[in-house]
C-alpha cells in the first residue's frame, strides 16, 4: 500500500470500528466525565504532539487546556457526545484530532486532563 495512504486507511478503519460498536460507553464510575482516566507519559506525549497544536493556545476556537469553565460547558454534552466529535472531527478539529495512533482510552485521558479532571 502506497505510505501516502496508510494514514486514510487507518482513519476509516478506525471510524467503521467506532460506527459498527454503537454508542461509546463511559467507563467513569465517579459521576464526573473522564475522571477515571490516566494521563501516563505515553499518552501526554501523544497530547504534546497532536492535541496541544490547538487546546494551549485556543486556535480555531478549541477550549484551552484548564480552563475549567469552558470545559464544563462541552462535558454538558455528554462523553459520548464528545468522544464522538473527536473520532469524526468537528469544526475546525480533524478526525482523531491529528493523533492517528491515539486510542479511546486515549482521547479520554487527554480530555480529563484538559478538562481538569484528572488532577
Amino acid at each position: 500500500m502506497n505510505n501516502s495512504l496508510k494514514p486514510l486507511a487507518f482513519l476509516l478503519f478506525a471510524l467503521s470500528i467506532c460506527a459498527c460498536s454503537g454508542a461509546i460507553q463511559s467507563s467513569g464510575a465517579t459521576g464526573i466525565p473522564f475522571s477515571n482516566d490516566v494521563t501516563d507519559a505515553a499518552v501526554m506525549g501523544k497530547w504534546g504532539r497532536s492535541c496541544a497544536l490547538c487546546h494551549v493556545n485556543g486556535e480555531a476556537g478549541a477550549p484551552i487546556v484548564g480552563d475549567r469553565a469552558e470545559w464544563q460547558q462541552r462535558l454538558a454534552q455528554g462523553e459520548e457526545s464528545i468522544l464522538q466529535r473527536v473520532l469524526e472531527g468537528y469544526n475546525s478539529m480533524p478526525p482523531l484530532g491529528y493523533c492517528m495512533a491515539c486510542e479511546v482510552s486515549d482521547f479520554r485521558a487527554m480530555i480529563g486532563f484538559m478538562a481538569g479532571n484528572n488532577q
